[in-house]
C-alpha cells in the first residue's frame, strides 16, 4: 500500500535486488502520495490510529522489536529476530525516479533488505505452512497489534537442503496504533492459528517487557507518543496472560479482531471498561492496572469455556 523504490546492485552475475526503500512523504494520503489518494485532513493514516508519514518509524519499531531466541536486539549485529523480520532502518536517499512534484530532494524513508522470496502467501493454500512458522507471524502481530496482516505481506521463502517453508513478515508501517479498532489478521482463520503454543514460543513471549521495548524506541530515536506505547503495554500484557492460560493463537488473535466492522473487540470492550472504571486523572500505571484485572476475569472466561 505504500510507495516502494526497489534498489538494484550490480553483481558478477548481473543486478539484483538488495532493498526496499519507502518515502515516508509517498506513503497513502501523504502529500507526495504517486496514487493519487486524497491528503489525510487531520493526520490519520488509512489504518484507524495511525498517523501520516509514521509508517517508517513503525517499519524499524517491528524490526528492532523482533527480539531473537536468546534475547533483546542489540545495536550492532544481524542477528535473526524470533519471526524473521528483514532488518530495517531509517535512512535519508536520493534518485530521480521518487515522485517529486516540484525540484528532485532527499528524502527519509525506511530502507529495508530485499528478501529473496518465491511469491507470497497469497499464491497458495495455508494447509503447506509449518506450524511454527504461523505462529512466530502471529507472535509478532499480537504483540505490535498488526492493523495489516494478510497474506499478501507474507513472503514465502525455502531454506536448507530440503527446502523448508520459512514465512517472512513484511509491511509494518501499520503497527502500533493508537487504538485497537482496524486490527486485523488473515493467519487467524489458517488452521495452524488453533494449535497450541510449543513451550519454546511460550518461553519467549515470557521473556517479553513492554517497558524495555519503549525504553529501547527512544534509545533508537521514536520516543512513542502515550497512545501507541499503552497499545504495546495492552497487546504485550494480552499475549502473555494468554499463553499463562494456554490460549491458542486463535483465541488470543480472536480477542483483539473485531468479528464484524460495527462491533467493538473483546480488547476495545476491555480498554472502554477500563477508561468507565477509572477517575479521570488517574496515572498511567492505575490505568494498566486496571486493564490487568478487567483482563484476568475476560480471559478466565474464555479458558474455561470450550473451545
Amino acid at each position: 500500500m505504500v510507495q516502494e523504490e526497489r534498489i538494484l546492485c550490480s553483481t558478477q552475475q548481473g543486478q539484483k535486488y538488495v532493498s526496499v526503500f519507502k518515502p515516508i512523504d509517498e506513503e497513502p494520503m501523504a502529500r507526495n502520495n504517486p496514487r493519487g489518494l486524497p491528503l489525510s485532513l487531520d493526520g490519520e493514516g488509512l489504518k484507524k490510529g495511525t498517523r501520516v508519514e509514521e509508517g517508517a518509524f513503525r517499519e524499524v519499531a517491528a524490526y528492532l522489536l523482533d527480539h531473537p531466541k536468546g534475547g533483546h536486539r542489540m545495536l550492532f549485529g544481524n542477528a535473526k529476530g524470533f519471526a524473521g523480520v528483514p532488518p530495517t532502518f531509517i535512512v535519508k536517499c536520493f534518485h530521480s525516479a521518487f515522485n517529486h512534484p516540484e525540484d528532485a530532494i532527499v528524502k527519509i524513508g525506511s530502507l529495508q533488505k530485499f528478501m529473496e522470496n518465491n511469491g507470497s502467501c497469497e499464491d497458495m493454500g495455508p494447509a503447506a505452512f509449518p506450524v511454527e512458522e504461523v505462529h512466530k507471524i502471529s507472535v509478532l502481530d499480537i504483540r505490535l497489534a498488526n492493523a495489516d496482516r494478510h497474506a499478501g505481506n507474507i513472503l514465502l521463502s525455502k531454506e536448507g537442503e530440503g527446502g523448508q517453508t520459512v514465512l517472512i513478515p513484511i509491511d509494518h508501517g501499520y503497527c502500533l496504533p493508537e487504538s485497537f479498532e482496524d486490527i486485523t489478521f488473515d493467519w487467524l482463520y489458517w488452521p495452524q492459528a488453533r494449535k497450541p503454543y510449543a513451550d519454546e514460543v511460550i518461553d519467549y513471549i515470557k521473556s517479553l517487557d513492554a517497558e524495555e521495548d519503549i525504553a529501547l524506541l527512544k534509545f533508537h530515536g521514536w520516543n512513542m507518543p502515550l497512545k501507541c506505547a499503552r497499545t504495546l503495554r495492552i497487546s504485550t500484557m494480552l499475549l502473555k496472560k494468554g499463553v499463562e492460560r494456554r490460549l491458542s493463537p486463535f483465541a488470543i488473535g480472536s480477542i483483539m479482531c473485531r468479528k464484524t466492522l460495527n462491533k467493538e473487540s473483546i480488547i476495545e470492550e476491555i480498554v472502554q471498561e477500563a477508561e468507565d472504571s477509572v477517575l479521570p486523572d488517574s496515572s498511567e500505571d492505575a490505568f494498566l492496572e486496571t486493564i490487568s484485572e478487567i483482563m484476568d476475569c475476560r480471559l478466565d472466561e474464555i479458558a474455561r469455556s470450550p473451545s
